[in-house]
């Protein structure tokens, strides 16, 4: 069975960082794409950062230059660093993994697992 946990969030002021991190047990993280997603208010959870071992990382228009998703396969981890951190960054963050073959920034029905979410607050 395979679980994904993240780390434990965190608040800070904007312009300041966090990083996320994710564990996948029960199988290993290069074994699927994996994605960070927010709930957002919309009624689709966004992903903003995805990251596939044939065609590297994407992110989302919002993040893009301030996030970095990044994988290491020795200790099945994946991680989001995020940077330069604003208000509207203030979210419920999601690790997923899908199959390996997934590409770029997929809608959260193309996900099988999901961690329980980690909450982000940013202030102003």
């Amino acid at each position: 069975q395979v679980r994904l946990e993240e780390s434990q969030g965190g608040s800070v002021q904007a312009g300041g960082s966090l990083r996320l991190s994710c564990i996948v047990s029960g199988d290993s993280a290069d074994n699927y794409a994996m994605a960070w997603f927010r709930q957002g208010t919309a009624q689709e959870r966004e992903a903003v950062a995805a990251i596939n071992k044939y065609t590297g990382a994407a992110y989302a228009d919002s993040v893009k230059g301030r996030f970095t998703i990044s994988q290491d396969n020795a200790e099945s981890m994946v991680y989001l660093q995020m940077d330069n951190l604003k208000p509207e960054d203030t979210d419920i963050y999601y690790c997923a993994a899908a199959d390996p073959e997934l590409t770029g920034l997929a809608a959260p029905g193309w996900y099988q697992y999901w961690g329980r979410g980690t909450q982000v607050t940013v202030s102003s």
